[in-house]
């Protein structure tokens, strides 16, 4: 058995290949793709059988996929997805759970989740997934990855199959900070000096999530980033709870999802997995004025954002608050002590709309924890900078 079939990453099937152009920033370098974005020629299957098999075959790529080949990395295959993308643990009934290289009676997380364990097995350099709700964030966490979350928008979703579009992003991973900086200015066409992160914000209440175990793990990546970057000052972000956020989340995403998906499922009435099950069971039910609070509570939530993260500024935080379950737990116990917990603090950037960075400065029970820089809209690459200089200490 190869490698890559030794981790369970990719589809089933003939493995995808695809040349990059012969000249480029990333030439020579390999690549995977999460099985919710278009290739040429391919049919797409949102870590679905019934979704790949009503279907058709895609007429062009997804425009990060091409942003790629046009750099010159080559496209080695397309990768395991959660459901439909509604899930962070990675495990897929009807596809399996990619290993997790770094933790492997653990899970890589999902939904991007073959991306991730392509990535950390090493069969790829680099690899594409999607974050909404934290689908890249989660598993760069378990992983051991670098990973990155533009700000919203920033990376056209052409050629993405639809889940919650005002939360959709189109992010990466990589074992290192250098390629991860390099793929990104791939990807964000964005070939600017970035000006610097002079000043970190440290949220109270995310840190309030932690155990001593885990906040005793993140105190010398916390120092670290304070040598390296600036002086953390520790701040009130959430007047009124972190809680009240991921359920404002919840509820516009799980909306935005029905919207998107909901009339394939009720055309198709395909065989979800526990837990995938009861969030769109869930989101069917979310009532017009549901959303219609939260929308108001997301405005609010921007301009608090909006007033902390001035230009030059990030908050430094846990990417979530523990590390990656063993796998194969119940769902409930996942939902309880790993989902809802993770929501509180992946919600932030996700509500904002911000550019988020997953650096794997840590370990925790033996096994990687991240660490997070989150910044205003459109301070990407001054993200991904302050991500090299880190991993550089």
């Amino acid at each position: 058995m190869s490698a890559a079939d030794a981790l369970g990453a990719f589809i089933p099937g003939p493995r995808l290949a695809r040349p990059g152009a012969p000249a480029g920033p990333l030439a020579g370098l390999s690549f995977a793709v999460k099985d919710v974005m278009d290739v040429a020629g391919t049919s797409t299957g949102n870590g679905h059988p019934d979704w790949l098999g009503t279907h058709p075959t895609a007429a062009r790529s997804a425009v990060a996929v091409d942003r790629l080949l046009d750099a010159g990395a080559s496209l080695a295959g397309k990768t395991i997805a959660d459901e439909l993308c509604y899930s962070l643990t990675g495990e897929n009934v009807h596809y399996g759970t990619p290993l997790n290289p770094a933790a492997p009676d653990r899970v890589p997380g999902g939904s991007s989740s073959g991306s991730a364990s392509a990535t950390a097995g090493g069969v790829v350099d680099f690899a594409l997934g999607t974050d909404c709700g934290g689908s890249v964030r989660v598993p760069s966490s378990y992983c051991g990855l670098f990973g990155m979350r533009p700000t919203h928008g920033r990376i056209p979703l052409d050629g993405v199959a639809p889940f919650a579009p005002s939360f959709d992003c189109v992010g990466w991973f990589a074992r290192d900070a250098g390629l991860l900086d390099r793929v990104g200015r791939v990807l964000l066409a964005d070939a600017a000096p970035a000006p610097p992160i002079t000043r970190l914000l440290a949220p109270r209440e995310a840190f309030t999530l932690l155990s001593p175990e885990a906040a005793a793990a993140l105190a010398p990546a916390l120092r670290l980033a304070q040598e390296t970057i600036a002086h953390c000052e520790e701040i009130a972000l959430a007047p009124d709870g972190l809680d009240a956020w991921s359920a404002t989340f919840r509820t516009l995403q799980a909306a935005e999802i029905w919207a998107s998906v909901g009339p394939w499922i009720e055309k198709v009435r395909p065989a979800f997995g526990p837990g995938v099950k009861e969030r769109f069971d869930a989101a069917r039910a979310v009532a017009p004025s549901a959303v219609e609070n939260a929308a108001a509570h997301r405005a609010t939530i921007r301009a608090r954002l909006g007033d902390l993260l001035q230009p030059g500024t990030a908050f430094l935080m846990p990417t979530v608050p523990r590390p990656a379950p063993l796998r194969g737990m119940a769902t409930a116990e996942v939902e309880v002590t790993t989902r809802h917990l993770a929501m509180n603090l992946l919600c932030i950037a996700g509500l904002g709309g911000l550019p988020q960075v997953s650096l794997p400065l840590a370990r925790l029970e033996g096994v990687p924890f991240g660490l997070s820089l989150v910044g205003p809209a459109g301070s990407d690459t001054a993200l991904l900078r302050a991500a090299v200089a880190l991993a550089g200490r």
